[in-house]
Order: C-alpha cells, then structure tokens, then sequence
C-alpha cells in the first residue's frame, strides 16, 4: 500500500511537533491535531516513526502524547541524567533509589488504585508530602525489618531511610540538596517541567496536570500496568486500594 507524499509530509509534521511539544491537541495545533485523528494513513504513518524511535505514540481523550519507551536515553533520561538532576553531587544509588521512591508517594497521594476515576485529591501540601515520605519509609522498616527481606522485594527501605533522615530540615523552601525542602524541591521542579504537575511555593502546594492524569488513568493504572505498580505500592501502603 502506498502513502501519498502530503499525508507523508503531515505525518513527519506531526512526529516533530512532538518531539518539540511532547503532546498535541486542538489547542496547540488544531490542523495537526485534525490530521492524525482522521486519518488511519496518518496515524500509521507517526506510530511507524515512535516505534523507529522508541517511543509510544498514543492518545488519551483528546491529547495525543509522546512517551518514550523505558529506556531510551534520547528522547528520555538516562538514570545517570535522573541523578544528577535529583541528588547531591556526592550520592549514591540509595539517594538516587530515593528520589524514585518519593516520586511513587506522589503517585500513592494523588491516585488510588485502577481505572478511570482513581485521583482521589485536588492538591497536596508540600508538608504532608515531606511528611508522607518519612512516614512510609518507616512502614516499609517496620514491615520488613532485614535486608533480606527487603532485597527480595527490591525496595531498601532502611537506607533510604538513613538517607532520607540524613537530610537536614529547615523552616522555608529552599533550593539545596542537602536539605528535605532541597532534595524535594528538584524533584517537583522536573516534574513540573514535564508538564506533569504545577508547584506553587508561596502557597506550598502540588497540582496534577492532565497529562499526569491522563498517564496514570489510561496507562500506568490499566490492567496491564497494574499488577507491576501494584507490588511495588502495596509494601508502603496499609490503608488504600493499594494494599
């Protein structure tokens, strides 16, 4: 079956607007975003062109998305790239292991098992979610107390939490490392330049965006997804659909 040259001209107009913007919808560009959604040559040919990259190309209501797949390093981060981003110049896998794990309390705050309707909450105070960590770091001590147990499970809990307590903490928002508010702080700011979040400092206050929501209701929380997200969720959490 053969393409026409203008439907393969406005597929490659269509995969480079994603690579630039990472998402596309009537708001962005209309025309683009009408192209992929009515025509099948279309869509074929920008889903051929994520899959040569290593990427998903797939729509969520009415945004379509770019996401790289797990590793690539082009389009995506590198765990070394993570970590400097993440961590003190000076850390070490578990620092690195910390910044996942805080990551997945975000997640465990915002959403509550699968389907379409799993958010369970507006915003989250950046106290609780400091709070939180702490908190279900010492639950994961508590319910696997050797490093047998937690080696089996892939998730060590205690030297994540010597990491975590070795942070000191201050009284105000600040941009070092060393520091809880620090360390946090890193972690908010790249997801908010993922377009995954908002966080607004002044009011010390986290946001979902739509596409964290749409990631997480129509593709992380999807049976498929669920079943790995569920294993890892369960051990820090006594009290919800994940547990």
């Amino acid at each position: 079956m053969g393409y026409s040259i203008e439907d393969i001209r406005k597929s490659q107009a269509i995969f480079y607007y994603l690579l630039e913007h990472h998402h596309l919808d009537t708001r962005g560009n209309k025309e683009l975003y009408t192209a992929f959604i009515e025509s099948d040559d279309i869509q074929l040919l920008v889903k051929t062109q994520g899959e040569v990259s290593d990427c998903e190309i797939t729509r969520y209501e009415n945004v379509i998305y770019l996401i790289p797949n797990e590793d690539n390093c082009v389009l995506g981060y590198s765990k070394a790239e993570l970590r400097g981003i993440f961590c003190k110049s000076d850390s070490d896998e578990y620092d690195y292991y910390l910044s996942l794990f805080a990551i997945l309390v975000l997640m465990l705050s915002f959403y509550d098992g699968y389907g379409l309707n799993c958010k369970i909450r507006d915003y989250l105070k950046f106290s609780d979610f400091q709070n939180s960590i702490g908190e279900y770091l010492k639950k994961g001590v508590n319910r696997h107390k050797s490093e047998d147990e937690q080696n089996a499970i892939g998730l060590m809990f205690t030297s994540m939490s010597q990491r975590y307590e070795s942070l000191r903490s201050e009284d105000k928002i600040t941009k070092k490392k060393t520091t809880k508010e620090g360390f946090l702080y890193s972690i908010l700011k790249f997801l908010e330049n993922q377009g995954l979040i908002d966080y607004i400092p002044t009011d010390e206050m986290i946001k979902t965006k739509p596409k964290f929501d749409h990631f997480m209701n129509w593709n992380l929380l999807d049976k498929n997804n669920y079943d790995r997200i569920f294993n890892v969720l369960k051990e820090i959490s006594e009290d919800s659909k994940w547990a």
